[in-house]
């Protein structure tokens, strides 16, 4: 039968190869059924030494010192020598121990370097932009441009940035109300031309796509967690998780007729944890 510094020797140096080669499958592509079952030898490999260790390595209690009868001299010499010895091999063995341990969470720790490292650089101000930019027109997700008397009122409209229509940051949402009940925000009175209303479509509670209205309330709301805005109220939540309006993106009418942006959101889109740096 195996000793228990070889069981525990064997496991590490699993542990090792395992790490080893989670970190090639990772770095050629990746293999998710592998790397899972990689992993799981790599921290199971260290798991089983270190229970191990401590039941054939560490003290057991309980501890008694008892009082002995005093030994002629070489008997206690020869006891000595053979205690030392004995001493002295265990201490080899758990040193070389404490280094292979030391080699296998490293060769983990290297392991997981790869998946920290592809998570790529910080976001930065990315999430305070997205790619509405001044003149740009408002087109469907299949990129026809809309025009002003496209807008039906009472009806809902997804809309992108012409070029950018996979841009799920910048998916904004039409309305078109009365001429006479619409009151912007100082600041935006030229922001909602003819009664039409742009609207960021990311919910600004956990980002999903807010993609329902209703022309009676007129209300708009997010069908994952039953936030609701008030569009009359520059889409004020008024019901919900979310606790920030929906972000207004300035447009305009162009001489053709089409609707384009007057610039981009001024604020940061989507939840509000996304901005808490720009605040």
């Amino acid at each position: 039968m195996r000793p228990p510094s070889g069981r525990i020797g064997c496991a590490l140096t699993l542990s090792i190869f395992a790490s080893i080669g989670l970190t090639i499958v990772y770095a050629l592509g990746g293999q998710t059924q592998l790397e899972g079952l990689l992993l799981f030898v790599a921290l199971g490999g260290i798991a089983v030494a270190l229970v191990g260790w401590a039941h054939n390595f560490l003290p057991k209690g309980p501890f008694e010192q008892s009082r002995e009868e005093r030994m002629a001299k070489p008997v206690a010499e020869t006891e000595a020598e053979e205690s030392f010895e004995a001493g002295a091999d265990v201490v080899g063995r758990r040193y070389f121990l404490v280094r292979m341990l030391g080699l296998a969470v490293a060769a983990l720790g290297a392991a997981a370097v790869f998946p920290v490292r592809s998570l790529g650089t910080r976001p930065g101000r990315s999430l305070s932009v997205t790619s509405w930019r001044t003149g740009r027109r408002l087109v469907t997700e299949d990129g026809r441009p809309i025009k002003a008397a496209d807008v039906i009122e009472g009806t809902l409209l997804t809309v992108f940035p012409e070029g950018h229509t996979d841009a799920m940051d910048s998916q904004t949402i039409l309305v078109r109300l009365p001429q006479q009940i619409v009151k912007p925000l100082p600041g935006r009175e030229d922001w909602s031309p003819d009664g039409i209303i742009a609207f960021s479509k990311v919910c600004t509670h956990a980002g999903c796509p807010v993609g329902l209205y209703n022309e009676e309330s007129h209300r708009l709301f997010c069908p994952c967690h039953q936030s609701v805005f008030d569009v009359l109220k520059a889409a004020k939540p008024i019901a919900g998780p979310a606790n920030r309006a929906l972000p207004q993106l300035p447009i305009r009418v162009d001489t053709g007729g089409y609707l384009v942006a007057r610039s981009d959101f001024h604020e940061p889109i989507g939840p509000s944890f996304w901005s808490i740096d720009h605040a």
